[in-house]
């Protein structure tokens, strides 16, 4: 007749561990059987029952027994089971630690890969960031740059502009239909047009300037 027990129970009855429960399923010693998603233990109790040592009720309890002298005795078949279990649990446990060592070694193997990574990630990134920091620094010399070719252009224009303002001395030698006795009076009268506030005419270094490209017919009638 078969019974089915739990792992556990069958771990306790035998003094093993459950592991060693689990080493023998898996190498096929016992018979385990699934029912309703467990997992349960095939127990065979008519062969277990034989393998049982019989009871002897009408035995004295306490009657001395005889030490043997036979080097050759065997350990109860009971025994001997115990003691394959026992071995059997200590090779589970030694496969369980060799799994885990194996598993710390890829655990480390796998940061080092990861902490790898982030270091070339890390400078990678850097040398991306002071290759942008060194264009900035091009474009703010570039910057400066067209600021002072501006301001050098700005001078030039503010220069060209200037070269159009000629001395009102200069600018009445240059009208030869005038006489040089006149000169003198139209100097006063350009002088008193500025006074008033003619835009043509404008003082610069303290010295009277006019206007080349202006016309001065009504000042100099």
């Amino acid at each position: 007749m078969e019974t089915l027990m739990k792992p556990a129970e069958y771990a306790k009855e035998l003094g093993i561990s459950r592991q060693a429960v689990y080493a023998k399923i898996k190498k096929g010693i016992l018979t385990a059987k699934e029912v309703e998603g467990k997992l349960y233990i095939v127990v065979d109790t008519a062969a277990k029952a034989q393998t049982a040592p019989p009871a002897s009720p009408s035995a004295p309890q306490n009657r001395p027994v005889a030490p043997s002298s036979s080097k050759s005795s065997v350990l109860p078949e009971e025994y001997r089971k115990l003691l394959a279990a026992k071995e059997e649990t200590i090779a589970v446990l030694r496969e369980t630690v060799d799994d885990l060592k194996e598993s710390n070694r890829q655990i480390s193997t796998t940061l080092k890969g990861e902490i790898d990574l982030l270091k070339s990630a890390f400078s990678e990134m850097r040398s991306l960031y002071l290759h942008r920091i060194e264009e900035l620094k091009a474009e703010e010399h570039a910057c400066e740059g067209e600021d002072l070719l501006e301001a050098d252009l700005k001078g030039q224009e503010e220069e060209e502009r200037l070269r159009e303002w000629i001395s009102a001395k200069r600018f009445l030698k240059q009208q030869h239909s005038i006489r040089e006795k006149e000169r003198a009076k139209l100097l006063k009268r350009l002088k008193k047009a500025y006074k008033r506030g003619d835009a043509r005419l404008c003082e610069i270094d303290g010295k009277l300037k006019i206007d080349v490209s202006q016309a001065y017919g009504d000042l100099l009638e």
